[in-house]
């Protein structure tokens, strides 16, 4: 379709049908006939929004549902569906997960990130999808944060070399681009800074960015919808003291970045103008503010900086219930995005209200008619740079493909490519003959946790009944025949004496501002485990599931050998790999490990007399002893 096909069919549609294409809505929300009458541009599934059963062949349906309701629309214009996945296409049961991006910026490896994109864009194609909101190429200055694992690394160098090979393993197929059948948009976020909040400045829900101060719990500063709520009700139920009131709860996430234009230009803006020159065509707003600002209200950095200065020709697409945030009065709110840049609105829910607030503000003239259209043409000429005019739609890899084998041998390397070794006394490699190994942690047996976030549900789901290898699992496929494997969940064994003992920590599972972390410490239960096993084994051996470095120092002495794995996804013998001696420990730390309290955020660190306790770029080669 050229540019003068686009100028024709939009003068074609009426001011309703261009509203529509504006118009993104989550799938609970909107039926195929709904999207067929309005014209409907997009439509979603949210964190959870899944189908039941589950499965590939149920996804593939449920999306061509909505594929043919919008070409059954008066123009036949075609629908572009779109899901979060960030490490895998881990919305559907049997996918195959990998770490998450904190893992791969350990790995420093552009190959790797660009073929597990090509490996989570063949699962998303297998399953109808062509529009990942991913890669996130978020730049965090505070690890407190509860989207840290969602960030590649805090050194803005990294964070685009790898953002830039993900998004070129989604989009450039063979050097053909997006007009590819095997291609998947992709979708740069959150722009602009959302790295760069500062503690206790969450809370704000107008367009002034203002806080509300730091109250610790996520009910008190964003409005979230009944079927978050209830994930979240439902995880506090599970985990109890970690989610109590000043603990865990929203302080950072979507707030204010108090920094000079110097420094976001500096430090945060460098992987969009990367991307955009390695043929990004949809950027994402943050929910975040920048000074005094909300940064989907932001004329100056969506249309002055992103479409003029940085010539941006994709799309901007707002994030989940954004247009909410900025003015009390949904009508005013409506119009500060639209006219700040907005192409396309993630509405989610109340599409209708925001369908009739935009057609009333373009007929009243607060939103010019030449704003609209040129929101209009941009989704239009992205829709046929990737052929769907031409139905390249379904025509795709299949469904047989989905969490092959081949697949989960790339997460299995990026597994083992990824964990970090902080600390060895010279017990690597471990020994598959060891006559007796104690493995302990609920996490060793849960393959939930070794998942954490943004899998099958948007918070993640401990325990789970996804296909992967746990790290119990791992060991005892690992070991020789004769060695004898004892797992205890809670570290409690018999008086015998371990050869190895191997201990899981980890996190419980969170998304955005639900993680959020006050105390980066370990829990009591968790400290007292590790004393526990240290008595019953000649050799500890610590593994970190993690989103992101944790305050250990007071336990670092007790293990014999320390690795961070991240969260390392659904391919656990990658960890056994290394532990084992069968492939090298490689990775490097992507942050800095803060010794204590005072060094966080990284700008303390920077300042503090003390050195952290591992600097970024650490990572050990084991040693024999």
């Amino acid at each position: 379709m050229t540019t003068r096909d686009i100028d024709r069919l939009l003068g074609e549609m009426t001011l309703a049908e261009k509203v529509g294409q504006m118009t993104q809505v989550e799938k609970y929300s909107i039926s195929p006939d709904e999207v067929a009458k309005h014209g409907i541009g997009s439509v979603l599934s949210g964190g959870g929004g899944n189908p039941t059963p589950n499965t590939p062949e149920t996804w593939r349906d449920m999306v061509a549902s909505f594929e043919e309701g919008a070409l059954r629309s008066r123009l036949g214009i075609p629908l572009l569906y779109g899901v979060d996945a960030v490490h895998g296409h881990t919305n559907v049961c049997g996918a195959t997960i990998f770490p998450h991006n904190i893992g791969l910026g350990a790995t420093r490896d552009a190959d790797l990130v660009r073929r597990i994109a090509r490996v989570t864009a063949e699962e998303l194609i297998a399953t109808g999808v062509r529009w990942d909101f991913a890669p996130s190429v978020s730049v965090p200055q505070d690890i407190r944060w509860g989207r840290t694992f969602e960030a590649y690394a805090e050194d803005t160098e990294l964070v685009t070399e790898l953002g830039v090979a993900f998004l070129r393993g989604l989009q450039d197929v063979d050097g053909t681009g997006l007009s590819n059948p095997a291609a998947v948009l992709g979708c740069v976020k959150h722009y602009v800074a959302d790295g760069g909040t500062s503690w206790c400045s969450a809370g704000s829900n107008t367009v002034t960015g203002e806080s509300s101060g730091c109250n610790g719990n996520f009910e008190g500063a964003v409005a979230i919808s009944e079927e978050r709520r209830s994930i979240l009700e439902q995880h506090e139920n599970q985990f109890g003291e970690m989610y109590e009131h000043g603990v865990w709860g929203q302080r950072i996430d979507q707030g204010v970045a108090y920094i000079t234009e110097e420094e976001l230009r500096r430090v945060h803006l460098p992987p969009y103008v990367a991307a955009i020159s390695n043929g990004a065509r949809n950027i994402m707003v943050s929910l975040s503010s920048w000074q005094d600002l909300k940064l989907h209200a932001h004329r100056y950095l969506l249309t002055d900086v992103l479409k003029g200065e940085l010539g941006f020709a994709g799309f901007v697409v707002s994030d989940w219930l954004a247009i909410d945030y900025l003015d009390d009065d949904y009508y005013k709110a409506v119009v500060l995005g639209i006219n700040a840049g907005l192409d396309m609105v993630m509405v989610p829910h109340e599409w209708e209200r925001f369908v009739e607030a935009l057609i009333r503000a373009a007929e009243a003239g607060d939103v010019p008619m030449e704003r609209i259209d040129d929101a209009v043409r941009r989704v239009l000429r992205v829709k046929a740079e990737m052929g769907l005019f031409d139905g390249v739609q379904m025509e795709s890899a299949s469904v047989a493909g989905f969490g092959s084998t081949e697949h989960r041998a790339v997460a299995r390397e990026a597994v083992a490519k990824s964990l970090v070794l902080l600390e060895d006394k010279g017990v690597l490699p471990l020994r598959k003959d060891a006559e007796l190994i104690y493995v302990a942690g609920r996490p060793a047996a849960d393959i939930g946790l070794q998942c954490g976030g943004w899998t099958i549900e948007w918070r993640g789901v401990p325990g789970g009944d996804m296909p992967g290898t746990t790290l119990l699992q791992a060991v005892q496929q690992t070991v020789s025949s004769k060695t004898e494997v004892i797992y205890a969940a809670d570290g409690r064994f018999s008086d015998r004496v371990a050869d190895v003992g191997v201990i899981v920590i980890a996190e419980p599972p969170y998304a955005e501002m639900t993680g959020d972390r006050a105390d980066l410490t370990l829990p009591p239960e968790d400290i007292e485990q590790i004393g526990r096993m240290r008595s019953q084994c000649r050799i500890l051996v610590g593994i970190l599931y993690t989103g992101r470095p944790l305050l250990i120092a007071d336990q670092v002495d007790f293990f014999d050998c320390l690795v961070s794995a991240w969260l390392p996804g659904s391919e656990g013998a990658g960890i056994t790999d290394a532990l084992f001696g069968d492939v090298p420990f490689t990775g490097k730390l992507p942050f800095a490990w803060p010794r204590s309290e005072d060094q966080i955020p990284l700008a303390a660190l920077e300042a503090h007399p003390d050195p952290p306790l591992w600097l970024r770029g650490h990572g050990r080669e084991a040693r024999r002893s």
